[in-house]
């Protein structure tokens, strides 16, 4: 086969048309060839200038799905290298090992600058499975988050002065905040570096396991609430995911326990509908101090 053909007929789209949603068209990848896929990261999903963290796990975690020979991501480890602008990146991917139940896989995320010299944004590592065949036993201590309904929880549309910055992203998310953590909206933060929201798209898509990626990284700083403002940059971000989500709106918990040097850290749960424990996460984060 000629070269241009075989390149036409390598040429895929990964993820559009999945569902109806603008959360899986601005996720979708086009595969150039094997392990190497294209995308115009959306302005849609940035917040004060930035792509969004859990946007971006999203993108890599649909491409890691595509190359490996398991679909569901396990666990994923993110190393956020620079800040990622909308706009063309580029995904590469390689199989770090395959087998009958979990296979693991490494991908990069880059852009170019002007001069077009390739600048890595993201590295991940990450091992994917089939959440469908895991036992359903479930033995926890873990209790889902207790905060009021969503009608009685408040979003950004709610807020009478825009967020700082600007924030695309909440046009697109369900985003509902248990007061009790709103008190640095109010300018009185509570100090208790905690944060807690229920969450779904806007569009009524229902979640699974690549959105519960964007979810753990969609709620408003728990710095806020320690008293802080500002850009809040992911220096590294891990997410377990444990099970498929049941249909319905998610309740994410994060909490801060140490604020130090500059850095602090956020641990995150996913509830789905059903009171089901489906992601867990931790992430290191820089605090602007000034």
């Amino acid at each position: 086969m000629p070269e241009a053909a075989t390149a036409a007929a390598e040429r895929a789209t990964i993820g559009d048309g999945e569902f109806d949603s603008e959360f899986d068209r601005d996720t979708a990848l086009t595969r150039r060839a094997p392990g190497v896929y294209d995308i115009d990261l959306s302005a849609g999903w940035t917040i004060m200038g930035a792509v969004n963290g859990g946007y971006l796990l999203a993108v890599l975690g649909r491409a890691l799905a595509d190359a490996l020979p398991h679909r569901d991501p396990f666990t994923i480890s993110a190393h956020y290298l620079t800040a990622s602008q909308p706009g063309p990146a580029v995904v590469r991917t390689d199989v770090v090992r395959t087998g009958r139940t979990l296979s693991t896989g490494q991908a990069s995320l880059l852009q170019y600058d002007e001069a077009g010299n390739e600048i890595e944004r993201i590295r991940v590592l990450a091992s994917y499975g089939d959440l469908d065949s895991l036992p359903d036993d479930v033995r926890t201590t873990a209790k889902p988050p207790a905060f009021p309904p969503v009608d009685q929880c408040f979003g950004p549309e709610d807020s009478p002065t825009p967020v700082d910055g600007g924030s695309a992203i909440a046009d697109r998310l369900m985003l509902k905040l248990d007061p009790s953590t709103l008190g640095w909206a109010l300018g009185a933060p509570s100090g208790k570096g905690e944060m807690r929201a229920w969450f779904g798209l806007k569009d009524g898509r229902d979640p699974d396991p690549l959105s519960l990626l964007l979810a753990v990284d969609a709620l408003p700083p728990t710095a806020f609430e320690i008293g802080l403002r500002g850009w809040v940059p992911t220096v590294e971000l891990t997410v377990h995911i444990r099970c498929r989500p049941a249909p319905g709106p998610l309740r994410v918990s994060i909490t801060t326990r140490n604020l130090a040097g500059g850095f602090l850290e956020e641990d995150a749960e996913v509830w789905d509908s059903t009171d089901r424990l489906v992601a867990q996460s931790r992430q290191l984060a820089r605090a602007r101090l000034g």
